[in-house]
């Protein structure tokens, strides 16, 4: 009996974990900007990998003469292209707003984000990240992540700019 009663309190003392990535749609989106942010070097590929569902897809709009173009990528072609700049430059990307909206095992993540080359520095860019989100059981993982970046003629609306609590 005694051997239990010091179980429990070494068990119950012991260091409190960090919600999992996958809690909630706010943990798996605050890890994609942890896994993408940070100095010039590699980003754990294998933890960013983690956050995504199966045939999951990256796509950023590419504005070109013609118009605005959608740049399909797979989680491993985002991984490689952006891992070959972050390995030579420092970037930070992080959120400043964001919008949810969720029914049953969907959710969709309006977030507005500001790019830096370091923390507190200024934004070299802004845009919205839109976030479609699964729940595969009791995770949620991303199943999309579709964004456009503010520029002329394509500003922010007010209504993505409200800040949310620990942003900017």
């Amino acid at each position: 009996m005694r051997r239990i009663a010091l179980l429990l309190m070494a068990v119950s003392v012991g260091p409190v974990a960090r919600a999992a990535d996958d809690d909630s749609t706010e943990t798996i989106v605050r890890a994609v900007y942890e896994v993408i942010s940070g100095e010039a070097g590699t980003r754990d590929w294998a933890r960013f990998r983690s956050l995504f569902a199966d045939g999951a897809r990256l796509i950023s709009m590419r504005v070109t003469a013609e118009g605005a173009t959608p740049r399909v990528l797979t989680v491993d072609d985002y991984a490689k292209q952006a891992g070959a700049s972050f390995e030579k430059t420092a970037f930070y990307e992080g959120e400043v707003s964001r919008k949810v909206e969720t029914f049953g095992s969907i959710a969709h993540v309006f977030s507005t984000y500001e790019s830096r080359r370091a923390p507190g520095a200024k934004p070299f860019a802004r845009g919205i990240n839109s976030f479609q989100l699964v729940k595969d059981g009791r995770v949620w993982k991303v199943m999309t992540i579709l964004w456009d970046a503010e520029r002329e003629g394509n500003p922010i609306p007010e209504k993505y700019l409200t800040p949310v609590a620990g942003g900017k």
